[in-house]
């Protein structure tokens, strides 16, 4: 089995790649992949860079490249609920793109033109994997909808937004559209976001974005443990 991981910022990435057994380094559109093995799980892992495009490109390129079976997003987010406080964790039911908006012309807010989607569901079993993780390591979780869009989101008026329009539960720059990629190209996902802030939006990123990256990494290294100790 061979797993993608990709995070927006190298802190999202680092401890993964320390994981990483007989590593090979591949540059493709400016992104750095790191192959290797966990166990006995391939694995692939990108800095993707941050927002959007930046993710799509990475995710395109680790698909078409190495033919994951999964992508896997790991990351930071900010929270739209109150469930959700700074270091516990969101996982994605399903992902949207909350700045994609042609209403103007008769469309739903959120309507991806081309798939006709607002919501792009997470692979099931991938989520339910994850969920286990975070269970066993007693860290407060929701599954929800995770709403991506090229904005760090700070004010009450975005965060109301995305929540009445999506029910949203987290808000970050990324899953979306690797969701987005991973749709057409017909390859399972799913995404992790630890919570790095909510409604102290700058004071609370700046203060718990590491530790937050830190703790997605580490869940993500237990679900692949899993899936070695599985296919052992």
């Amino acid at each position: 089995m061979k797993i993608g991981i990709i995070g927006a910022m190298q802190m999202e990435v680092d401890n993964l790649k320390e994981a990483l057994q007989n590593q090979q380094i591949t540059t493709i559109s400016g992104v750095e992949f790191v192959s290797g093995t966990i166990g006995n799980i391939e694995v692939v892992a990108a800095v993707s860079g941050v927002g959007k495009v930046f993710a799509a490109i990475c995710t395109e390129a680790m698909i078409l490249h190495f033919a994951p079976d999964c992508v896997i997003n790991i990351g930071v987010a900010g929270s739209l609920t109150r469930d959700l406080s700074v270091l516990d964790i969101a996982v994605a039911k399903a992902v949207c793109q909350h700045d994609m908006d042609t209403s103007p012309i008769g469309d739903p807010v959120g309507l991806l033109s081309g798939i006709n989607e607002i919501l792009l569901p997470a692979d099931q079993k991938l989520v339910e994997l994850l969920c286990s993780c975070i269970k066993e390591e007693g860290i407060n979780y929701r599954k929800g909808i995770i709403a991506s869009g090229d904005q760090f989101i700070a004010r009450d008026e975005q965060r109301d937004f995305i929540r009445d329009h999506f029910e949203a539960i987290a808000a970050e720059m990324e899953g979306g559209s690797i969701g987005h990629v991973c749709y057409v190209n017909k390859v399972p996902f799913a995404v992790l976001r630890a919570i790095s802030d909510s409604e102290g939006a700058e004071m609370d990123y700046q203060t718990f974005a590491e530790r937050a990256a830190e703790r997605s990494i580490d869940v993500v290294l237990k679900a692949i443990a899993k899936l070695d100790s599985c296919n052992s």
